[in-house]
């Protein structure tokens, strides 16, 4: 790859920040535009930015889109036209956003589904459960499961919990949630499988991931986006053959370019697939960043003109911990002007080794907090083992001054829970 690739990086909402980042400390040319206004100071200082991202199409090599929710549409356009682009298409958008239609995607392919009734009231939906009663999970679709904390998981089997929740959902999100879905609460191990897609195969190696999702650690507390992630580099292993693997050829019509993920439930009944990421994870792809051999920027141009189909990656596990501060969660604009807007970042030592920046901007040589949401910096670490990940990791937290922070303590404990019945039930065997 020459030195002076020049890539675009368009965002809704400024997630892919750091990403960019990462490509300008590489030497390409970085120019990067972000469509919500509360959110454009995001990278500031970092990367290069652009008023409009449609006027610098041309002077791209590579064009770079880190959402669905419609930008698969401007991707296929520029793919269509002949760009190499990441992002997706109007189909894979719709696999994350109408949750029934990826459940029924799923299906179609082949692929055992948790028993599921799609909503558009609260009333409706509170009759169901009352006639069958059971625990369930409550799941908004498009717009509204970006507001991660409305997800919840019942634990009662006879649904009372989940009819408490819907009444005051009821109550106070009518407006905001027009369609959900109530799916059956299946136990067992909760794993995700993703896979990086260059137009035409998946890229080798797979990734297999544990999220954390919830704000406090043990998961307690309410439904975060992802408060930490722990993840390791496998040949495809049987997870990904029986979930991901049989959408392959529905991917390559599509001419898909970039990341795909299934988060699933899997006991020892079987693989049961909860819901798609059809784009890049965050954090997951700073996470994964650091797991990378070779450059991120040639990682993404070989992705984006499909000549890279395997990669170098390192050994063992790498983790990955959000830092946040109030009112994370939670949308309250005054808690966050009041006590985290513009606060300095201070690192103990000039040492900045894993920190990835989320929602923060460059001043005067300072990092100070911006945005909008309390999403600060992700802070990775690597080892052979579990454990040592995390070591690195949590020193290097240490390095780290800011005021009212918080973050989870417990970032791949769930690997030395789960692995154990994962290896017995055979779902982890590679080929």
């Amino acid at each position: 790859m020459s030195a002076s690739q020049k890539f675009l990086f368009v965002s809704l909402d400024g997630l892919i920040g750091d990403i960019a980042w990462q490509v300008c400390k590489e030497g390409q040319q970085v120019k990067y535009f972000i469509g919500n206004e509360s959110e454009r100071s995001i990278a500031d200082g970092f990367v290069p930015k652009v008023d409009d991202w449609e006027s610098h199409v041309d002077w791209a090599d590579v064009v770079v889109f880190d959402d669905v929710m419609g930008q698969g549409e401007h991707a296929k356009r520029l793919r269509d036209s002949g760009k190499h682009v990441i992002g997706g298409t109007p189909y894979t958008d719709k696999l994350e956003d109408d949750r029934t239609f990826g459940q029924n995607e799923l299906k179609r392919h082949g692929i055992s589904i948790i028993p599921f009734q799609e909503f558009t009231n609260f009333d409706s939906a509170i009759a169901y459960v009352n006639a069958n009663p059971a625990a369930y999970v409550i799941k908004p679709s498009g717009e509204a499961q970006n507001i991660k904390r409305l997800l919840f998981v019942g634990h009662e089997d006879d649904g009372k919990d989940v009819v408490h929740v819907l009444e005051s959902y009821k109550a106070v999100y009518a407006d905001t949630v027009k369609i959900f879905q109530l799916q059956r609460r299946v136990k067992g191990v909760e794993i995700a499988v993703g896979g990086f897609f260059n137009g035409a195969t998946f890229m080798e190696p797979i990734n297999v991931n544990f999220e954390h999702k919830l704000l406090f650690p043990g998961d307690i507390g309410p439904a975060t986006g992802e408060m930490g992630t722990c993840m390791y580099w496998s040949k495809p292993n049987r997870i990904f053959r029986e979930t991901l693997g049989k959408l392959e050829s529905r991917l390559a019509e599509e001419g898909y370019v970039g990341y795909i993920d299934v988060n699933c439930i899997v006991n020892g009944n079987g693989i049961y697939p909860l819901e798609f990421t059809a784009r890049f994870g965050y954090p997951t792809i700073s996470i994964q960043a650091d797991g990378l051999g070779i450059p991120v920027s040639e990682f993404l141009s070989g992705m984006a003109d499909g000549s890279l189909t395997r990669f170098k990656t390192r050994r063992g596990f790498q983790i990955g911990l959000r830092i946040v501060v109030p009112p994370f969660p939670y949308d309250d604009p005054k808690t966050f002007e009041a006590n985290s807007k513009d606060r300095v970042i201070i690192f103990r030592k000039p040492n900045i080794d894993g920190v990835h920046i989320e929602d923060v901007k460059l001043i005067n040589g300072e990092w100070v907090i911006t945005g909008s949401s309390g999403v600060v910096l992700i802070v990775t670490g690597s080892g052979a083992s579990v454990k040592q990940a995390q070591a690195q990791a949590y020193q290097r937290v240490k390095n780290i001054l800011i005021p009212n922070m918080y973050y989870r303590k417990d970032i791949g404990d769930r690997w030395f829970e789960d692995h154990d019945k994962l290896h017995t039930w055979g779902y982890l065997r590679e080929n």
